[in-house]
């Protein structure tokens, strides 16, 4: 609302300085003289833009998905993602943030710390002697499944 009311400030000194040249259209975005803005204008800054930074072209609606990817990578938490991008919907994280190799790479690491013994001093996993890393590590021995040993107990479950 800050914004909105600092680019309000902004128009009315454009006005104040344009004087008989300004037109009044309602318009919240206008051109210095109050007319509508073109559209064509995002897209010749964003190309000067992509120009200027030495970057490959791209159009600027993919900048919305990189933005969006980016924050996810970072682990912004969802609800600051959808504040920083003006979703209203958790529906568009789906929609704009792609899932990438070092996030999936992340959550293997993360399972593969649950499942395999890990030695705590150096944080390698723990092999007993003559096991190389090429060998199969054995997952760690857990107690009886969640449920106990009623029938059907733990069906769909690990069986360690």
């Amino acid at each position: 609302m800050i914004l909105l009311q600092r680019h309000r400030d902004e128009q009315a000194a454009e006005r104040a300085f344009a004087r008989n040249l300004r037109s009044e259209g309602g318009w919240v975005f206008t051109s210095p003289v109050g007319a509508p803005v073109n559209p064509n204008t995002d897209y010749h800054q964003w190309k000067a833009l992509l120009k200027k930074a030495g970057v490959r072209n791209g159009r600027l609606h993919d900048a919305r998905h990189s933005a969006a990817t980016f924050l996810l990578v970072l682990g912004v938490p969802e609800r600051t993602v959808m504040s920083i991008m003006g979703w209203s919907t958790t529906a568009m994280a789906a929609r704009y943030q792609h899932v990438t190799d070092p996030i999936r790479r992340g959550v293997a690491e993360r399972i593969d710390g649950l499942l395999w013994d890990v030695d705590d001093s150096n944080g390698s996993v723990a092999k007993p002697p003559g096991r190389t890393n090429e060998t199969k590590l054995r997952p760690r021995r857990r107690a009886a499944p969640l449920g106990g040993d009623r029938p059907g107990a733990g069906v769909g479950r690990l069986p360690w």
